[in-house]
Protein backbone atom coordinates (compact mmCIF):
# COMPACT_ATOMS: atom_id res chain seq x y z
CA UNK A 1 0.00 0.00 0.00
CA UNK A 2 1.64 3.15 -1.04
CA UNK A 3 1.62 6.24 1.37
CA UNK A 4 -0.89 9.12 1.01
CA UNK A 5 -0.17 12.24 -0.39
CA UNK A 6 -0.55 15.52 1.67
CA UNK A 7 -3.51 16.55 -0.11
CA UNK A 8 -5.51 12.35 0.08
CA UNK A 9 -4.81 12.96 4.13
CA UNK A 10 -6.64 16.55 4.21
CA UNK A 11 -9.33 14.96 2.14
CA UNK A 12 -10.06 11.88 4.22
CA UNK A 13 -9.26 14.27 7.90
CA UNK A 14 -12.53 16.96 6.13
CA UNK A 15 -14.43 13.42 5.02
CA UNK A 16 -14.12 12.41 8.99
CA UNK A 17 -15.05 16.37 9.72
CA UNK A 18 -18.02 16.87 7.22
CA UNK A 19 -19.58 13.48 9.01
CA UNK A 20 -19.97 16.07 12.62
CA UNK A 21 -20.07 19.24 11.44
CA UNK A 22 -23.23 20.74 10.06
CA UNK A 23 -24.49 24.02 9.57
CA UNK A 24 -28.56 25.28 9.59
CA UNK A 25 -30.08 28.45 8.93
CA UNK A 26 -29.63 29.61 13.05
CA UNK A 27 -26.07 28.16 12.77
CA UNK A 28 -24.29 28.10 9.66
CA UNK A 29 -20.96 26.71 8.72
CA UNK A 30 -17.88 28.60 8.05
CA UNK A 31 -16.17 26.44 5.52
CA UNK A 32 -12.69 27.45 4.67
CA UNK A 33 -10.37 26.37 2.04
CA UNK A 34 -7.17 27.18 0.65
CA UNK A 35 -5.00 26.37 -2.58
CA UNK A 36 -1.39 27.55 -2.65
CA UNK A 37 -2.53 30.84 -4.53
CA UNK A 38 -5.67 31.60 -2.83
CA UNK A 39 -7.79 31.64 0.30
CA UNK A 40 -11.58 30.98 0.34
CA UNK A 41 -14.29 31.19 3.18
CA UNK A 42 -18.19 30.55 2.95
CA UNK A 43 -20.72 30.96 5.45
CA UNK A 44 -23.45 27.92 4.54
CA UNK A 45 -26.42 27.24 5.28
CA UNK A 46 -26.36 23.43 4.85
CA UNK A 47 -30.46 23.05 5.20
CA UNK A 48 -31.18 25.11 2.37
CA UNK A 49 -27.87 24.54 0.24
CA UNK A 50 -27.10 28.15 0.12
CA UNK A 51 -24.09 30.08 0.23
CA UNK A 52 -24.85 33.37 2.37
CA UNK A 53 -21.90 35.36 2.56
CA UNK A 54 -18.25 34.59 1.11
CA UNK A 55 -14.92 36.24 0.77
CA UNK A 56 -11.36 35.47 -0.78
CA UNK A 57 -8.27 36.55 -2.00
CA UNK A 58 -9.56 36.99 -5.09
CA UNK A 59 -12.31 39.42 -4.69
CA UNK A 60 -12.39 42.95 -6.20
CA UNK A 61 -13.17 44.32 -3.06
CA UNK A 62 -9.49 44.54 -2.01
CA UNK A 63 -8.57 46.65 -5.21
CA UNK A 64 -4.73 46.40 -6.30
CA UNK A 65 -3.94 44.96 -3.03
CA UNK A 66 -2.37 42.05 -3.32
CA UNK A 67 -3.61 39.19 -0.92
CA UNK A 68 -1.33 35.77 -0.92
CA UNK A 69 -2.42 32.21 0.71
CA UNK A 70 0.03 33.35 4.07
CA UNK A 71 -1.05 34.19 7.17
CA UNK A 72 -1.37 37.64 6.32
CA UNK A 73 -3.93 37.19 3.44
CA UNK A 74 -5.77 34.48 5.83
CA UNK A 75 -6.14 37.30 8.52
CA UNK A 76 -7.44 39.54 6.05
CA UNK A 77 -10.07 37.06 4.80
CA UNK A 78 -10.64 36.37 8.23
CA UNK A 79 -11.61 40.03 9.31
CA UNK A 80 -13.82 39.78 5.76
CA UNK A 81 -16.04 37.23 6.41
CA UNK A 82 -16.26 37.92 9.80
CA UNK A 83 -17.77 41.72 9.20
CA UNK A 84 -19.68 40.65 5.63
CA UNK A 85 -21.79 38.17 8.40
CA UNK A 86 -22.04 40.38 10.87
CA UNK A 87 -23.64 42.78 8.72
CA UNK A 88 -25.93 39.88 7.22
CA UNK A 89 -27.64 39.54 11.23
CA UNK A 90 -25.31 35.92 11.64
CA UNK A 91 -23.64 36.24 14.74
CA UNK A 92 -22.60 32.70 15.29
CA UNK A 93 -20.90 29.86 13.12
CA UNK A 94 -19.98 26.14 13.28
CA UNK A 95 -16.36 26.27 11.68
CA UNK A 96 -15.39 24.01 9.00
CA UNK A 97 -11.16 23.88 9.11
CA UNK A 98 -11.85 22.08 5.55
CA UNK A 99 -9.81 18.75 6.70
CA UNK A 100 -6.81 21.36 7.54
CA UNK A 101 -4.66 21.27 10.71
CA UNK A 102 -5.48 23.83 13.56
CA UNK A 103 -2.24 24.94 14.69
CA UNK A 104 -0.99 27.14 17.67
CA UNK A 105 2.26 26.12 18.29
CA UNK A 106 5.37 28.61 20.17
CA UNK A 107 6.32 29.71 16.38
CA UNK A 108 2.80 30.95 16.37
CA UNK A 109 -0.37 30.26 14.65
CA UNK A 110 -0.83 28.58 11.17
CA UNK A 111 -3.35 29.94 8.31
CA UNK A 112 -6.66 28.45 9.77
CA UNK A 113 -5.96 29.17 13.06
CA UNK A 114 -5.22 32.86 12.07
CA UNK A 115 -8.33 32.89 10.27
CA UNK A 116 -10.21 31.88 12.76
CA UNK A 117 -9.20 34.18 15.59
CA UNK A 118 -9.34 37.24 12.99
CA UNK A 119 -13.34 36.11 12.10
CA UNK A 120 -13.48 36.39 15.95
CA UNK A 121 -12.07 39.49 16.56
CA UNK A 122 -14.33 40.43 14.07
CA UNK A 123 -17.44 39.41 16.05
CA UNK A 124 -18.15 36.00 14.86
CA UNK A 125 -18.49 33.47 17.94
CA UNK A 126 -17.95 29.94 17.24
Amino acid sequence: MRPLSKKEFVGRRHKRLRQKVRGTGARPRLAVSFTSKNIYAQVIDDVAGKTLVSASTLDKSFGDKKLKANKEGAVTIGKTIGQRAIEKGIKTVVFDRGGYRYLVSEKGKNRVASLADAAREAGLKF
